[in-house]
């Protein structure tokens, strides 16, 4: 089978239960990766670091991960993520619900200055909505601006057309969605009870009714059979008293459940036990995300979105829909008439109601009201005739009137049993409207699948049609095409050694901070200058995330670190050409001062012997890569110009670091075919960011 993608409304409804028990932890802060998942890092007293993953896009996804299942952080952060840093640090999570039995999330935040609510859509095309206390849109990830809802800053945030929810509904009322169904049990569970395929084969299967079997052949002992496991499901995620597991088929995880299913264990699917559901998801996707990367038949294009399978799909959901409108306009009718059936023959309801309500009154019990109803019924009387069903613990009683069945409330009289029939056909028109939009809305989805259909496939034919040699000529082409990531690494100075290792360096006190305290790890190096107000520079042995394993770094490697180090220190600033660096290892580096001795910000005390580089040049290039990524790269000239299409090395100057990027700009636009490339990828500002701070002037060849 193939692997689920998405969280099912059943998913969430036991999530929420989980990670309400949250409730009152800190945001520290939030990132965005790409444009579809959000992480947030919270700190909960008792529980310590809580990483919080939402994810809308072709993976939809909400739970608390591990922090060693967290990516990367990312780069710089956008402008959506700033935003939730602004309005979120230090707030409380005040709690998560679901609307409704939707694939909907609203979470709480609350803050002494202002409260937040974050809309998760987990449906669709997925989105996320930050709320200010008003419900106004501050910020979305996409702007949705269809006939039903407007989801866009500035707009109040609107929920969509709610369905029905299949835990809270009534047995009659769950019983006429079976009934008025034209189709088998399973399809009907599925589409009009809202449940989806699996659970609806699940209930089916707990309640021991033949999927297959047509509505027409069942009657009130399948209905109150499934509606029962139904109750008795939703008791137990009420209760929160889950059994999660993780299914897997041929060693690939398929599926993550709150409960051990029947479906599942019939297809022989292997399942591993958790002891949240949390931790069930967390370890599911996780090894959803590592069986896509270590596909090896996943090749440069194989990633292409399935749009006929969406195609479809969204085609599938129109024709139910349309379905759906004319079984709504059928219930209508059908609700009306019962109603007018009330009227027509008014006496004789009336006369059953009298009788019903005025035993109750003499208190005698719904089952001899019953036997006396049927006694009734074999001698003739026309009240007890029409009765054919009394239900005690809903109160009601069932009359046929010229063959239609009429439920009636016995509490009621015969006027306001009308009225609420008629307020039903009213609800059920409403209802109608709601779906006549979401077949509009349907419809606008299923145009854009197409339009990006269409965009891919002329991508496509771009891609095939600039197929070039290996060695391309990339100064003279007219047209390059632009391939960014986004890197954990790109909030520091940094540059990959000619041997691979990253290399990275503050640019304020504050960032030699946090390397020192969140990315040196204990088989790094550490470098630095004598000078004061040097960078902390690190040599990575392994990623923020990946073991930490001890390496033998190359002599290469250390040169150009220490080079590194010398020219984005003061020293560059003093226009001085030449100076020292020294290299140790991380146990040798502490912000615990000397007695009496007081330490500034970035600042450190470095312990025990130093490996010292003499006479190291002040010297860095700058420049364009085209191949594999197309960005700016700075750093020594041994390690950065072999990887780079043009570039110019510098050396402190007299031209400040703005007008030095300028004219390095310039230099570049001299040799580049593609101007509007070289705007997109190395604008001034881009390359001033990897120029050292004070003046800098271009070395002539």
């Amino acid at each position: 089978m193939d692997p689920k993608r998405e969280l099912t409304s059943v998913d969430l409804s036991a999530l929420v239960t989980e990670l309400n028990r949250y409730e009152g932890a800190k945001v520290d802060k939030a990132y965005l990766y790409g444009d579809d998942l959000l992480r947030l890092r919270m700190r909960d007293f008792d529980r310590g670091r809580v990483e919080l993953i939402l994810e809308v896009g072709d993976v939809k996804r909400a739970h608390a991960a591990k922090p060693e299942h967290v990516p990367d952080a990312p780069g710089r952060p956008p402008n959506f993520a700033m935003m939730l840093r602004n309005r979120l640090s230090g707030a409380d999570f005040a709690g998560v619900e679901q609307y409704e039995f939707d694939r909907i999330l609203t979470f709480e935040f609350e803050r002494d200055d202002e409260d937040t609510q974050i809309v998760v859509e987990l449906f669709g095309q997925g989105n996320v909505a930050v709320l200010d206390e008003t419900g106004e849109v501050v910020q979305s990830l996409e702007t949705v601006r269809l006939k039903s809802r407007t989801v866009a800053p500035g707009a109040q945030y609107e929920f969509p057309s709610s369905r029905l929810h299949p835990f809270t509904v009534s047995y009659e009322g769950f019983k006429r969605r079976m009934e008025d169904s034209d189709t088998d049990v399973v399809r009907t569970l599925a589409t009009q009870v809202n449940l989806g395929g699996l659970y609806a084969e699940e209930f089916c299967t707990r309640a021991g009714v033949e999927k297959t079997m047509d509505i027409s052949e069942a009657g009130d002992e399948e209905f109150r059979a499934v509606y029962d496991a139904i109750q008795s499901f939703r008791d137990r995620l009420k209760s929160g008293d889950f059994d999660p597991r993780v299914y897997e088929e041929d060693g690939a995880v398929v599926d993550a459940t709150p409960f051990p299913l029947e479906e599942h264990e019939a297809e022989g699917l292997n399942s591993e036990s958790h002891d949240t559901f949390n931790d069930a998801l967390d370890e599911y996707f996780f090894r959803l995300d590592r069986s896509a990367e270590d596909d090896p038949d996943e090749e440069a294009g194989s990633n292409r979105p399935d749009f006929e399978e969406e195609i479809e799909k969204k085609k599938r959901i129109i024709q139910q829909q349309e379905g759906a409108i004319e079984g709504f306009e059928e219930q209508a009718k059908e609700e009306r008439e019962r109603a007018e059936l009330l009227y027509a023959h008014y006496d004789l309801v009336d006369d059953v109601l009298t009788t019903v309500r005025d035993a109750r009154e003499e208190n005698v019990p719904w089952d001899d009201i019953r036997e006396t109803l049927e006694d009734g019924a074999e001698r003739g009387i026309p009240a007890a005739e029409a009765v054919v069903d009394v239900d005690g613990a809903e109160g009601t009683v069932t009359v046929e009137l010229e063959g239609t069945r009429v439920e009636v409330v016995v509490d009621t009289g015969v006027e306001k049993n009308a009225d609420r029939l008629y307020q039903e056909a009213k609800r059920v028109e409403g209802k109608k409207e709601g779906a006549l939009a979401a077949i509009e809305d349907t419809r606008e989805e299923l145009a854009e699948v197409k339009r990006r259909r269409d965009e891919w496939e002329a991508d496509d034919e771009d891609d095939e049609e600039e197929e070039e040699p290996e060695d391309i000529d990339w100064l003279s082409r007219t047209s390059i095409p632009l391939r960014t990531e986004e890197h954990w690494f790109e909030q520091f100075r940094w540059f990959h050694t000619s041997d691979g290792y990253l290399v990275i360096g503050g640019r304020n006190a504050d960032q030699n901070e946090e390397i020192v305290k969140k990315y040196l790890n204990k088989h790094d190096l550490f470098f630095h200058t004598q000078a004061h107000g040097g960078p902390v520079t690190v040599v990575k042995a392994t990623g923020p995330s990946e073991p930490s394993e001890a390496v033998d770094f190359p002599d290469s490697t250390k040169r150009e670190a220490a080079q590194f180090a010398v020219s984005y220190s003061s020293i560059w600033k003093e226009g001085r050409y030449a100076d020292e660096a020294y290299m140790v290892t991380p146990d040798q580096v502490s912000k615990t001062p000397e007695s009496g001795e007081y330490l500034e910000k970035g600042s450190f005390v470095v312990r025990g012997d130093r490996t010292y580089f003499r006479d190291v040049e002040a010297k860095v290039a700058v420049g364009v890569q085209c191949e594999g990524e197309t960005r700016v790269l700075g750093g020594p000239p041994s390690a950065v110009e072999d990887r780079l299409e043009a570039s110019v090395r510098l050396q402190p100057g007299r031209y400040a670091q703005n007008d030095a990027a300028k004219m390095v700009y310039r230099r570049f636009k001299e040799v580049f075919a593609d101007q509007s490339f070289l705007r997109k990828v190395a604008s001034p500002d881009k390359i001033q960011e990897f120029l050292p701070p004070g003046g800098s002037e271009i070395l002539e060849d």
